[in-house]
């Protein structure tokens, strides 16, 4: 039974080539925003591919560069399921004193976990939300209510998580003694 943790590897790869997809994504969106520099027509072929009313280069370049920045952010998510997940529920990775470890995979557990992704949901949704806003003028108050109503449940939920999380944090025995020892003299 314990050996079943294993079936989760191929899930896990799975990820990796979700993770190759996005690097492919990050960098077509890069190609179309460098474009912008020197292809008058580039303009108008992205605004009419991202659906914004407002044709501004300054804009545009905007709502590419939050498009880079919430590829990032999945892309960090994706990172810290497929590492977090695995040294929790699988295997070691055996990384202490590797220069290259991530500080955070010092004290992760599932509870930290669900925290750290918690909040990466709520920043990448925060990220929708700002390019929802700035190409409101081609979108419905329906849909602007909708994504906004989205948005706020999942902060809450984060909130929720996270607070649980502290919680059943403070049940737990501190780990080191809160006064120092006493002493011989």
């Amino acid at each position: 039974m314990f050996a079943s943790r294993w079936l989760q590897v191929p899930l896990y790869l799975g990820l990796i080539a979700a993770q190759i997809v996005y690097v492919w994504l990050f960098f077509e969106e890069l190609m179309h925003l460098v474009a912008l520099l020197w292809d008058p027509a580039a303009l108008d072929a992205t605004v009419e591919r991202i659906h914004i009313a407002e044709r501004s280069r300054e804009t545009v370049v905007m709502i590419m560069v939050l498009t880079l920045i919430d590829v990032v952010m999945i892309s960090n998510l994706l990172i810290m399921v497929i590492i977090g997940g695995y040294e929790t529920f699988v295997s070691r990775l055996h990384l202490q004193d590797h220069p290259d470890q991530p500080e955070w995979l010092d004290h992760i557990n599932a509870n930290v976990l669900k925290v750290k992704l918690a909040t990466a949901i709520v920043g990448i949704s925060s990220i929708h939300l700002l390019k929802t806003f700035i190409s409101a003028g081609t979108l419905s108050d329906k849909t602007l209510l909708w994504q906004s109503v989205i948005h706020v449940i999942f902060l809450l939920s984060a909130l929720a998580i996270a607070y649980i999380d502290r919680l059943m944090s403070h049940g737990k025995a501190p780990s080191q003694p809160t006064s120092p020892p006493p002493s011989d003299h």
